[in-house]
């Protein structure tokens, strides 16, 4: 999430809604245009590369076969694996906020499919700045500590498909990226205790010193920037506190089994005798392509992560692509679908925070 997301999300706090309409930049931060420029080239770089590995050497009537002749009574399970697999990450999420100020389970489901839904029909990951602002307008839990729990999810995340990768191992065939996986796991582990030791030694002290710059920023200055620093703390408490970080780890890894579960059912239906152990490279591979920059529901770059995996049971690429395509639908349309639905739910049902509600009711009682 770019910096001036967190900023503009933070000013929410502080400005009614009807004075929302067009939020201003962030007062002493440069322009974003260089960067995001080369965050679009990158982005069409790996879609090419990844669109390339998927489509190269590809037979179209190998491919509609594998298609027409497949069960797709296998899907029914898939998508009900993928749909338990979302409440266990919507519950994850829930867990890594404080004990005591957790928002609602619904709420926070709420938050995250339309999250999805953006991530899904816009670049950049969108869904990460939306499910924000969505979970902010519909529960009392503050911005900075909600922005504090999304980065620790992308953090659980990607040790936790890394660390099944390693679990698993045993029972898959051997894979080249094996090697760069088990450097990025280790360089991750060790960074993230780095991190939690450093916040259970130090404390918020070690949070104040890193944000001290922002006091520059009037948004943030005085009491502004010590209730940040506290907010952010909460945020974080999936480092620190013991109790968050199993049930986070617990959940995540539940999460991860579901998809996998998910994958491997819709192999069945294409008839790829694959193990079960195939789902989990799957998820394993489609996990770590979603890390890179990719389009709006991550075209091609899906496909090219299932090709890559797959390859390792030495599959052709024209049985394999038609798998993906399903595969790519099955973890596509149900986002659409219901993030459409919680929109218009959302707009048929606001939901005012407290501090509004108190600012509405002194006016009607002047």
């Amino acid at each position: 999430m770019p910096p001036e997301w967190i900023w503009q999300i933070h000013y929410l706090d502080a400005v009614p809604v009807k004075d929302q309409r067009r939020l201003p930049r962030v007062p002493g931060w440069p322009p974003a245009k260089g960067s995001r420029l080369l965050i679009n080239v990158v982005t069409v770089a790996i879609t090419v590369v990844f669109a390339y590995i998927a489509l190269s050497d590809i037979k179209l009537g190998q491919m509609w076969h594998a298609l027409r002749t497949s069960d797709y009574w296998w899907l029914l399970p898939a998508l009900i694996a993928f749909g338990l697999g979302n409440v266990a990450r919507a519950l994850r999420w829930r867990s890594l906020f404080t004990p005591g100020r957790r928002p609602p389970a619904t709420t926070t489901m709420n938050a995250m499919m339309i999250g999805y839904f953006y991530n899904n029909i816009l670049p950049a990951r969108a869904g990460e700045a939306a499910r924000v602002v969505v979970l902010r307008r519909r529960s009392p839990a503050p911005v900075v500590e909600i922005v504090g729990t999304v980065v620790l999810e992308r953090m659980y995340d990607t040790l936790a498909i890394l660390v099944i990768f390693f679990l698993a191992t045993p029972w898959l065939p051997k894979v080249s990226w094996f090697g760069a996986a088990a450097v990025a796991a280790i360089v991750l582990a060790l960074a993230i205790a780095i991190v939690a030791a450093v916040l259970v030694v130090y404390g918020d002290r070690s949070l104040r010193l890193l944000l001290r710059p922002l006091a520059r920023l009037s948004p943030f200055s005085g009491e502004r920037l010590e209730k940040t620093v506290v907010e952010l703390a909460h945020g974080l408490s999936g480092l620190r506190n013991r109790r968050v970080a199993v049930e986070a780890a617990l959940w995540t890894a539940t999460a991860w089994m579901l998809t996998s579960l998910s994958a491997y059912l819709v192999s069945l239906a294409f008839h790829l005798h694959l193990p079960f152990a195939s789902g989990i490279l799957v998820a394993v591979a489609i996990g770590l392509g979603m890390i890179l920059p990719s389009p709006p529901a991550a075209v091609g770059v899906f496909e090219g992560a299932v090709i890559i995996a797959l390859n390792a049971y030495g599959l052709s690429k024209s049985l394999v692509l038609p798998y993906a395509l399903v595969l790519h639908a099955v973890n596509f349309v149900p986002y659409v679908l219901a993030g459409a639905f919680l929109l218009h739910y959302n707009s048929r049902h606001p939901v005012k925070r407290p501090e509004e509600q108190a600012r509405e009711d002194h006016v009607l009682a002047a």
